[in-house]
């Protein structure tokens, strides 16, 4: 169905439905004819109703919309929130040492395998240094391995607090929202991360899910032309509806019409007939026809005898 013709009578059927005598007759018979034909099921040519064809998805809720098949997508991570370092604390040259040691054999962790145990080192050594951006960021990237996205989220986003300039919090969290099904955020991040530090990695994610945006908007657009197009429906068919109700009674008022104005006509004559004057010449002229030339002069009578 053709949107924009649909949308091009929306004034018009406003106008008839808010104040019916702001449309005129010509117009109505305008508006009518284009109703009954918009409103008609249209058909291509293989005989498909076009608006099933172009109108396919009748629940627009984009949780049930399928971007891809070929992209993991997990349910969000609902476990405890992880272990934050305290920012007041006192940092010490030892206490760095030590952290930097159990990143080193969270690293080794992750080479053997066991994730859950380096996210419990890099959580250690978060704790010896609660402001070192790069831990967090190292903690992010297990827990989009292990598909914990939320909990990367939030070691990212602190690991931005603590370094604005770091492209590399923006990346593993566009990461772990692709995992969660959010490209539009996705993009966002990808695109902050290219800015602040160009990689082709980043780049290349970029260009995926812009592209899945790209159909998230098309997808919405077509809902929104979909739901468009009902409202103008809606308002049509109530158009339509008034203009059939106006056709019947017209209808029904022309035969009461037509019997009004015989009824006045003989009603007329009737009243000629009561004056005494048309009564005694109608008589005379019944008993002698030959004495209606005694009243040709008189216009009643000959406007009675005339109708007759």
């Amino acid at each position: 169905m053709d949107l924009r013709r649909v949308k091009n009578l929306q004034a018009l059927a406003n106008a008839y439905s808010q104040d019916p005598g702001l449309v005129g007759e010509k117009q109505l018979a305008v508006l009518r004819a284009h109703v009954e034909n918009i409103l008609h099921t249209y058909t291509d040519a293989s005989g498909r109703k076009a608006d099933e064809e172009e109108f396919e998805v009748t629940n627009c809720d984009e949780s049930d919309f399928e971007i891809d098949e070929d992209n993991e997508t997990v349910e969000p991570d609902q476990d405890i929130l992880q272990e934050m370092g305290d920012e007041n604390v006192r940092l010490t040259s030892e206490m760095m040492d030590q952290a930097d040691e159990k990143r080193e054999e969270a690293f080794d962790a992750i080479d053997k395998g066991n994730l859950q145990r380096a996210i419990e080192l890099f959580t250690g050594a978060i704790k010896l240094n609660p402001q070192s951006s790069v831990t967090y960021v190292n903690r992010a990237s297990t827990f989009v391995k292990l598909k914990r996205p939320n909990a990367a989220i939030r070691d990212c986003k602190k690991a931005s607090e603590l370094n604005q300039k770091s492209a590399q919090p923006y990346k593993w969290q566009g990461k772990a929202h692709m995992l969660l099904g959010h490209w539009e955020e996705a993009a966002e991040d990808f695109t902050m991360a290219c800015k602040l530090d160009h990689d082709e990695e980043s780049h290349a994610l970029l260009q995926v899910v812009q592209l899945k945006v790209q159909r998230i908007m098309e997808y919405r657009h077509k809902c929104e032309q979909k739901q468009e197009l009902k409202e103008i429906q809606e308002r049509l068919e109530k158009v339509r509806l008034a203009l059939e109700e106006q056709d019947r009674m017209q209808r029904e008022e022309n035969p009461w019409d037509e019997m009004a104005r015989a009824g006045r006509k003989h009603l007329r004559s009737f009243l000629t007939l009561l004056d005494p004057r048309v009564m005694m010449a109608f008589l005379d002229v019944v008993w002698n026809p030959e004495n209606i030339y005694k009243y040709r002069k008189n216009n009643v009578i000959i406007k009675f005898t005339h109708k007759h």
